[in-house]
């Protein structure tokens, strides 16, 4: 039998420092002298439960096991989730538990879904606090994606570890030294990003709670007409610098630091995201340029920035996309899809599966034309052999299977067609808006039913930990065999 001292006690540091985030939104709320007891109450509660799970499991192993790992990986999000949507629960705006924690859930794991209706006017301490779970989903994803993640051998993951040496009896104190790394990266874009939204035109609240959603691509807003509330070519610019920074493997910032100077030109995953994203533009302006028969109509800034937000799942939007046809929705939809690049605070397939996809499907077909011949795959410098190949291929395969059940279920609520499968691609996806009247780029998550919205919140989790990660708790043999 497995020994989850150490889950739970890991669990326990996690639950304080949840807990301590809550005292800057009481700041806040001193400063705009309306302090109530709805984070005080919730940085209790979440403190004293943590503090509880640290005394109670003090004399843990200090170490974690594969099964251990995905143990902590899934609980780490679901008591966040938890504990973070207490102060939704206690706070003035009459939401119910099944909404405070989808706003919850929509936060840390960096979807950018939310069922508040009226952002202009909630309280600024609300609306730092869904800036604070953003960051953090966005860290600790990154964290989790690049030390524990490749060891749990979650969809293909392996492809990014940090050396050979991996000990899975020993992945804590293996991650020390690169997760303070990290953190330090993370911290530094955050403060760059803050530093020049606040030059270009956005005030100190809002430099900070933008700042933090972009890194995270996240894509929280104050305000219900997102980014495009400020109407600020050089703030959109900003943004888009940011989320492709946020969008970029963090390795390989730590490769950079490294010596690697030339990593973000050479890196293959990272010049077939630019190339997609470049592409994507391109083919989307002159599309609409083309239906619209007038360069003064359409935006090349405002494509680029809604291209780049929905393929990175960043969600912040400046025009009314769904205006723009239904072309442009799907092509929004197979943006979803597809996402960033692994190890960076994106979503979706990522690039370098469907880098992997593309090189297995163009092999098969060389066998077929070439029976006896022997091809190999190759990405990078990697040689990608069955059973890697196997994992992404699968990751795939039950991507797209989890999608076609979360729209079934969305379906059988008595949602619409277009609503049903972008809220479906929202959610596993992690991208924000989806398409249509109801949750489109005007619209939110509130009129949905509460089913759908425990069902979206699930879509979140499992797209956010890779499926596996989750899925792999609920086989029997998993558990039989520790």
């Amino acid at each position: 039998m497995a020994n989850y001292k150490t889950v739970f006690f890991t669990l326990g540091i996690l639950q304080i420092i949840l807990g301590i985030s809550m005292i800057i939104p009481i700041i806040v709320q001193l400063i705009f002298n309306n302090l109530d007891s709805s984070f005080i109450s919730a940085g209790i509660i979440s403190i004293i439960f943590g503090i509880l799970f640290l005394l109670s499991n003090f004399d843990h192993e200090k170490k974690l096991n594969l099964h251990q790992a995905f143990v902590l990986t899934a609980l780490s999000w679901i008591s966040i989730a938890i504990f973070g949507s207490l102060p939704f629960i206690f706070s003035n705006l009459d939401l119910t538990i099944t909404d405070s924690f989808f706003e919850s859930m929509s936060g840390i794991t960096t979807t950018g879904s939310t069922i508040i209706t009226n952002l202009n006017e909630a309280p600024k301490s609300i609306l730092l606090w869904r800036a604070i779970l953003q960051w953090l989903g966005g860290i600790g994803i990154i964290v989790m994606a690049i030390t524990i993640m490749p060891i749990m051998n979650v969809g293909g993951m392996q492809l990014f570890k940090i050396s050979n040496n991996d000990n899975t009896e020993k992945i804590l104190p293996r991650s020390k030294e690169i997760t303070i790394r990290l953190i330090l990266i993370y911290l530094s874009l955050t403060f760059l990003c803050a530093f020049f939204y606040k030059i270009f035109g956005m005030n100190f609240f809002d430099s900070i709670t933008h700042s933090m959603t972009t890194i995270a691509t996240g894509g929280f807003s104050n305000y219900n007409e997102s980014i495009g509330y400020f109407d600020s070519s050089l703030i959109e610019i900003t943004s888009i610098i940011f989320i492709l920074s946020g969008s970029i493997p963090f390795i390989a910032y730590l490769k950079f630091l490294n010596g690697d100077k030339n990593v973000f030109l050479t890196d293959t995953q990272i010049k077939a995201f630019f190339k997609i994203t470049i592409l994507s533009i391109i083919f989307l302006f002159f599309y609409l340029v083309l239906i619209n028969k007038s360069f003064l109509e359409i935006s090349l800034m405002s494509v680029s920035f809604n291209v780049i937000s929905i393929l990175t799942g960043t969600g912040y939007v400046t025009k009314d996309f769904s205006l723009w046809g239904n072309f442009p929705l799907a092509f929004f939809l197979i943006l979803m899809f597809i996402g960033g690049c692994a190890g960076s605070t994106t979503c979706g397939i990522k690039i370098f599966r469907v880098q992997l996809l593309y090189l297995f499907l163009i092999n098969q077909i060389k066998k077929i034309i070439f029976p006896r011949g022997v091809f190999s795959i190759k990405y990078g410098k990697n040689n990608i052999n069955d059973k890697f190949m196997a994992s992404v291929i699968s990751f795939i395969y039950l991507y797209i299977i989890i999608f076609f059940i979360i729209s079934a279920l969305l379906s059988l609520s008595g949602l619409d067609f277009i609503t049903s499968i972008s809220g479906a691609a929202t959610s596993i996806s992690n991208v924000g808006p989806g398409l249509g009247e109801i949750i489109g780029p005007n619209g939110n998550f509130a009129q949905l039913s509460d089913g759908s919205k425990w069902v979206l919140s699930l879509g979140m989790i499992l797209g956010r930990l890779e499926l596996f990660a989750i899925l792999v708790l609920f086989i029997p043999t998993f558990w039989r065999k520790y």
